[in-house]
Formats: structure tokens, sequence, C-alpha cells
């Protein structure tokens, strides 16, 4: 790398906010400058339910090839959305410091969930939302919807001018929202209690070319950008989802906390209608990276031994 670096991104108004911060952190760290290189994916491009287009690595994918191709030197993607399979040739260097984990009630009238009428209308794009809100609802109509951050908000009634405001809630994660500076927009944080979160929300990854991440000028910059506490943390929430091969449209939430020298990770795994839920918890004192993806599949294997492949409708082979 030169004296520039190359930074992927995708071309939304939250990636290229977060690709900024991270980018700015780099160079500031490496002592060099950086550009952004706009990378357009499946996810942006293809309007259909996630769970229709694949999900798993359609934000991904194009950013991944531009690497692999030369076309940037690292590429900025939100964890939550990266495979838990390796990709061949590239290494995720650096994960930054987690923003927050929790997902966000946006409501018309300032109504917090318990408010919303029977029959409200809530807008999400993910399953794993979706059953956790009928599980606690099941009153409520859920609508699967896409798009970026303001669309989403602009189907809230009376929430952004001009919108169509044909719901009366959407939910998202708060720490997208707060990037972009709309968290007074946010009516209930959902707590992790009664909503847990995707693997690793709230945290970006930033990958590189195998080759470069422990040689290249910038290899100390990304090293010293990674947050260790928030890499065990969601290496065992995605151990998690490895086990149960499951994707990121999978009805599957997943949260570790990193407190003194215990890491406590919790998962749910939902039916998609929401009727059913089993949610188990597992500790260690083993902070290494072997160790928090170990208590992760130990999790899995308790979970699947519930009967969570069947819950999920999880094609898990062995």
């Amino acid at each position: 790398m030169s004296g520039t670096v190359r930074v992927g991104t995708r071309a939304s108004a939250l990636a290229l906010t977060q690709t900024t911060t991270v980018a700015e952190s780099l160079a500031r760290l490496g002592g060099v400058g950086y550009e952004l290189v706009r990378v357009s994916t499946t996810g942006d491009v293809n309007r259909a339910s996630l769970s229709q287009i694949g999900g798993t690595g359609v934000f991904v994918a194009a950013l991944r090839d531009a690497l692999l191709e030369n076309a940037c030197d690292v590429a900025v993607h939100s964890l939550k959305d990266l495979p838990t399979g390796d990709a061949d040739g590239l290494t995720v260097a650096a994960i930054p410091e987690r923003a927050d984990i929790r997902d966000a009630l946006c409501a018309r009238d300032g109504l917090k969930l318990a408010d919303l009428p029977a029959g409200a209308s809530v807008g999400t794009g993910s399953p794993r939302r979706a059953a956790q809100l009928k599980a606690a609802r099941p009153d409520l109509s859920v609508i699967d919807i896409r798009g970026n951050v303001d669309t989403r908000l602009a189907r809230v009634a009376g929430l952004v001018e001009g919108g169509p405001g044909d719901l009366d809630a959407v939910v998202l994660a708060a720490a997208g929202l707060s990037r972009l500076g709309r968290q007074e927009l946010i009516t209930e944080y959902l707590e992790p209690s009664f909503m847990l979160p995707a693997p690793g929300q709230g945290a970006l990854a930033v990958e590189c070319r195998s080759a470069d991440a422990g040689s290249s000028p910038f290899a100390e910059a990304l090293r010293r950008y990674d947050h260790a506490p928030t890499r065990l943390a969601v290496t065992a929430e995605r151990a998690v989802l490895r086990r149960l091969e499951a994707g990121c449209t999978a009805p599957i939430g997943a949260l570790a906390t990193v407190d003194g020298g215990l890491l406590t990770l919790e998962a749910v795994v939902c039916s998609p209608d929401g009727s059913a839920l089993l949610r188990r918890t597992q500790t260690t004192t083993e902070l290494t990276v072997d160790g928090a993806a170990s208590v992760g599949v130990v999790l899995a294997e308790e979970l699947l031994a519930g009967g969570a492949a069947e819950i999920a409708g999880l094609a898990v082979t062995s």
C-alpha cells in the first residue's frame, strides 16, 4: 500500500458514515491519507426480501471481490452482515470497539411497544426481530420491509415529512440510527432482556487481503485499531451462528459481554412466527479467541439439544 489507503464501502448513507469513521481512524493511526471506494452490492440493488435473495453475504461479496481484485486495500462491513465462514485470501484484521448493540423502536406519536394498539403495523426486514416481536406481541401485524434507514423511517406515520407513513412503527439497529444522527426518532430502546440482537450487531469489521494483514505499511494501524473485548464477544456470538449453520436471516439472536475475567454468552432461537423461543446462557473464563469460539459451540450444542433445529427450521448436518 502507498501513502493513501483505499477503503472499500457500500454507497448507502449509513455505510459511508461508518466507513468514513473507520478510514479516518486508520489514517490517523497509520499516518497516511485515505480514499473511499464505493462498491455496489447485491443487497443494495435487489429490493426483494433478504430471505428471498439469499441473505448471507448479499452486502459483502462485491466488497470482497474488490479486495481480491486490488480495487481497494481494506473493506468495511457491518459485522452482522458478514458470513461466518472464512474467505480465502482475506482476513478480518480489525474489529473496532462496538457501538450500541440494541434494537430500537421508532413509532408514531412517541409510542412505546406496549402502547401500540392491537393490530398495529410494525416494519422490519429481519426475521430475528420479527419473531421476537411476534412472541411479545402476537396481536401486532409485522410487515417485511427493505430499504435504507431513511426509507424505512419514512414508512412511519408522521415521523418523517413526505414519507408514505403507512406503518405505525419500524424496528432498526440503534447503532445505525445513532451513526446517522437519527437517534431523536427512537421512541424506545429494546433491551437485550426482551430482544437479543443479531450476532455482531453494533460492530464493524475491517477486512483486508491476508498478505497485507501482517506485513503491509498499514498492518500496525489495523492491529492498534482492533478492540480485544469486542473481538472476543463477537467471536462467541458468531460461533453460535456458525455451529447452527445459520445465516444473518435466521431467527437467531446472540449477545456476549466481557466483564472482568468472565465472558457471558446468551442466545435465542425462535420459530419464524414467534410461537416458540429457546433461550440459553453459557460462560467462560478463557478470554482468548479460541475460548470465545469454544463457548459459542458449547451453547449452540445446548440449543440443538433443546430442539433449536426444529424450532427455527435449521438444516444442521452434524
